[in-house]
C-alpha cells in the first residue's frame, strides 16, 4: 500500500494529465465523477498532510484567498513589444532593413503565428515547477498574477518530459473566447449587471481581479508562444521548433503557426490566415512573422529597448468607411441603461449594409466630438458590431467648436420621461422605471425566466405578441391575463392546452419567495445572490421599500453600487405602484424565515468556510437553505456542523475547540438530499 506522499503525488499526476487531455487536447480522459473522486481524495490527503501540499498541486487552481493589492514583479527578461507592418510593402521593408544587418534572414525562413488579441504574460518555472505569473505591465515590471493564472485549467503546474531550462520565464497571450465572452455578457445582462466591453479588456480586467475565484468563473485560455532562459541553452535551434517543444512540455500552442522558406511564402499563408481569422473562436488582429532560426535573433538585436528586429507583426487594419451621422438617438435597456446609437446613411462594410453604429456613451460622444450632420468613420469591431470610431478627417465645412454645443444626455428618459439617474463612478445613465415601455420586453422575458419567476413557455415571441396585442404592458399586466383567456386564444400560436399551461405556470409563480421576485425585477446590480442576501435581511417588502441606502450597505456582500440602486428602484412611485400591484394580486412578499423551513435540515445551522470540491459558497448556502436550514458567517455552540473545503482557516480551529461536527462536501449532500 502506497503512503500519503507517493499517494499525493500519484494523485497530481493522474489530474494534471487529465486537465492536459481535457483542457489542451480537448479529449477528456477520465469522468466528471472520477475527476471529483480523485481531486476530493488530494484534498484530504493534503488536509491530513500540509507538508504534502506542493506548488503544483491541482489544489491551487481552485483560487486563493483574495488579495488586497498585487505586488510587483520584475521579468527575467523585458517584455518587448512589436514593430508593425500593415501591408505587404512595409513587411518586405522590414526585411530588407534586417538583410542590410545580417543578408542570411532572407532564406532563412519565417514562423507565422496568429497574433491573438489578448492580455500578454510571463509564466516564470523553476525546475519544472510553475512559481509565478505577471502581467506585461511596463515591460520591465509587472503585476503579481500568480494566484489568478494557476486557475487557468491550461497552465500547466508542473511541466512535462526533462529537457526545460532549470529557470525560465514563458511568454503567452491570456484570451477570452468569443463563445465565452458572449456568454458571459448574456449571464450579466440576465443578472441585471453591466456587459463586458469587449474579449480583450475583458481578459486583462479578469486577469487583475483580486479575488481569484472571479478569475476562474471568466473561464480564461492562454496561448504560449516564446521562451526566455538566460544565461542558458535552450535544446531547440528554431522559433518553428520552440512552439513544439512548448507544445510536448505541456502549453497550449496557437494550432495555426506555420513556417514558409521566403517572404513570398509568408505573403501567401498571410493571406490565408487573414481569411481564416473570422472563423476562430479567439480574438486576433494580424499574424507575427519571425525569423525562424533563433541563433540570428541574437544578431540582430533589438531597436534600442523597444522592439525585436527579428519579429514583426503583420496587422490587418479593419476595414474603414466614411458616412454621415444622420441622427443620435437613444435606445432603453432592460437595466434602464440608456445606450446612444447612431442613424447613419447606408455604407457596405465587409460586405454588409450598416445603417446603425453603437456610440457606447455619452462621454464617448463628446470625446469624439461629433454631431448630427458630421462625416464620421465607421467600422465593425470584431468583424461584428459597427461602431463610429470619430469624425473623418475629411470632413469641412463644420462651424469653429464655440458655436457648436456638444450632445448632452438627457435629463428625463426620452421612452417614459422619467428623470434619469447618473450614479457616481458609472459612465452610463439609467431610466429608474421598470414599467418603461422602453425596457418592457427585455425586463417581462427576464421577470419569466428560469432562475427568475420560471414562468414556463412564455419566451420573447409570445412576450412580443402579447405586447403588441396590448394585454400586457408590464409585469403585473401577466398576472390578469387569466380574465382574458378568450384573446389569448384569438392569438396566432396561442393553441388552447398551451394557453392553459401558460396561465397555470403564472398563477404557480406568485409562491415564489421574496429572493426571487427581487431577482425578477430587475433591479440593476442585484443579481441572484444580491436578491437572496437583501430578502433574508429585510424578511418582507414592506420592510425592504422602506430602507435607506445607508442601511442597505451595511449587509455583508451589499456594496454602495447595490444600495444606491436598491434604494433608487423603491424611491421611483411608479416602481412602488408596479410592487402594490403586485401585492394586491397575490404575489409572495416574503422570504421563509427558517422556522417556516421544512426539510431535512429543518432548525438546523451551518457554516461554510474554505473552498469546496464542486459547490460554491452561495450555492452550498442555497442547498442547506433549501432543505430547510439556516446558514451563519460564525462559529458558535449553537452550529450544527461547520462545512470545510480547502483552506479552511480559524473557524476550523474554533468548530475544533467547541466540539462542533466537522463535514465535508459529500457529508452535506447527503444531508440535504441534495445534488450539487
Amino acid at each position: 500500500m502506497k503512503g500519503p506522499a507517493a499517494r499525493a503525488a500519484e494523485l497530481r499526476r493522474l489530474l494534471e494529465g487529465a486537465n492536459h487531455a481535457y483542457y489542451v487536447l480537448d479529449k477528456p480522459e477520465l469522468s466528471d465523477a472520477e475527476y471529483d473522486r480523485l481531486f476530493r481524495e488530494l484534498q484530504e490527503l493534503e488536509a491530513k498532510h500540509p507538508e504534502l501540499r506542493t506548488p503544483d498541486s491541482p489544489t491551487h487552481r481552485i483560487g486563493a484567498e483574495p488579495a488586497e493589492k498585487f505586488r510587483k514583479h520584475r521579468h527575467l527578461v523585458p517584455m518587448l513589444s512589436l514593430a508593425n507592418a500593415f501591408n505587404e510593402a512595409e513587411l518586405a521593408e522590414w526585411e530588407d532593413r534586417n538583410a542590410r544587418l545580417v543578408p542570411e534572414v532572407r532564406a532563412a525562413g519565417y514562423t507565422l503565428e496568429v497574433k491573438i488579441d489578448g492580455a500578454a504574460v510571463s509564466l516564470t518555472y523553476a525546475a519544472g515547477v510553475f512559481t509565478v505569473g505577471a502581467t506585461r505591465g511596463n515591460g520591465i515590471e509587472g503585476e503579481d498574477v500568480t494566484a489568478n493564472l494557476r486557475t487557468i485549467g491550461v497552465i500547466p503546474l508542473r511541466l512535462k518530459g526533462k529537457s526545460w531550462p532549470k529557470l525560465m520565464e514563458v511568454r503567452g497571450e491570456v484570451y477570452l473566447s468569443k463563445s465565452r465572452f458572449a456568454e458571459l455578457n448574456r449571464e450579466r445582462e440576465q443578472a441585471g449587471e453591466p456587459t463586458l466591453a469587449n474579449p480583450r479588456n475583458a481578459a486583462a480586467g479578469s486577469l487583475r481581479q483580486l479575488d481569484p475565484k472571479v478569475t476562474r468563473s471568466r473561464g480564461l485560455r492562454i496561448f504560449c508562444f516564446h521562451i526566455e532562459a538566460p544565461g542558458q541553452k535552450l535544446t531547440v535551434e528554431t522559433q518553428h521548433a520552440l512552439l513544439e517543444r512548448l507544445a510536448a512540455w505541456g502549453f497550449p500552442v496557437e494550432p495555426h503557426h506555420t513556417l514558409v522558406p521566403d517572404l513570398a511564402h509568408a505573403h501567401v499563408e498571410v493571406a490565408k490566415l487573414e481569411a481564416l481569422l473570422p472563423e476562430l473562436d479567439y480574438g486576433a488582429d494580424g499574424v507575427v512573422v519571425k525569423v525562424n532560426p533563433l541563433r540570428l535573433h541574437a544578431e540582430l538585436g533589438t531597436v534600442g529597448d523597444r522592439e525585436p528586429r527579428w519579429a514583426v507583426a503583420r496587422k490587418f487594419a479593419p476595414e474603414v468607411r466614411v458616412t454621415k451621422l444622420k441622427e443620435i438617438r437613444i435606445n432603453v435597456g432592460r437595466t434602464g441603461a440608456l445606450n446612444p446609437y447612431a442613424v447613419l446613411e447606408p455604407v457596405e462594410i465587409g460586405g454588409v449594409t450598416v445603417s446603425t453604429a453603437t456610440l457606447h456613451n455619452f462621454e464617448l460622444i463628446a470625446a469624439k466630438d461629433i454631431l448630427p450632420g458630421d462625416l464620421v468613420e465607421v467600422t465593425r469591431a470584431g468583424e461584428v458590431i459597427p461602431q463610429v470610431l470619430g469624425r473623418a478627417p475629411t470632413a469641412k465645412g463644420r462651424p469653429p467648436r464655440k458655436h457648436r454645443k456638444s450632445f448632452e444626455p438627457p435629463d428625463k428618459c426620452p421612452v417614459c420621461g422619467s428623470k434619469v439617474e447618473r450614479p457616481k463612478d458609472e459612465v452610463m445613465v439609467y431610466c429608474p422605471n421598470v414599467s418603461c415601455p422602453g425596457r418592457v420586453l427585455e425586463s417581462i422575458v427576464h421577470f419569466a425566466s428560469r432562475g427568475a419567476m420560471d414562468i414556463r413557455g412564455l419566451g420573447y415571441e409570445r412576450v412580443r405578441a402579447l405586447l403588441e396585442a396590448k394585454l400586457i404592458a408590464n409585469v403585473a399586466d401577466l398576472y390578469e391575463l387569466q380574465q382574458k383567456k378568450l384573446q389569448l386564444l384569438a392569438l396566432e400560436g396561442f393553441a388552447e392546452k398551451s394557453v392553459d399551461q401558460l396561465l397555470a405556470a403564472i398563477e404557480d409563480s406568485k409562491q415564489r419567495p421574496l429572493s426571487t421576485l427581487l431577482f425578477a425585477l430587475g433591479i440593476r446590480h442585484v443579481g441572484a445572490e444580491g436578491a437572496r442576501l437583501l430578502a433574508r435581511h429585510f424578511g418582507r417588502m414592506e420592510r425592504l421599500k422602506k430602507a435607506k441606502a445607508a442601511d442597505i450597505s451595511e449587509i455583508r456582500g451589499i456594496g454602495p453600487a447595490i444600495a444606491e440602486a436598491v434604494a433608487g428602484f423603491f424611491a421611483e412611485p411608479r416602481n412602488q405602484e408596479l410592487i402594490q400591484r403586485l401585492e394586491k394580486l397575490g404575489l409572495n412578499m416574503k422570504e421563509p424565515a427558517t422556522s417556516e423551513r421544512e426539510g431535512p435540515l429543518a432548525g438546523q445551522t451551518y457554516v461554510v468556510t474554505g473552498t469546496l470540491p464542486s459547490l460554491s459558497r452561495a450555492r452550498a448556502a442555497e442547498l442547506i437553505e433549501a432543505a430547510g436550514g439556516h446558514v451563519t458567517d460564525s462559529v458558535s455552540k449553537k452550529t450544527t456542523a461547520l462545512v470545510v473545503g480547502a483552506d479552511a482557516g480559524s473557524k476550523l480551529d474554533k468548530a475544533k475547540a467547541l466540539g462542533v461536527p466537522v463535514i465535508d462536501e459529500a457529508e452535506l449532500l447527503r444531508r440535504a438530499r441534495a445534488k450539487p
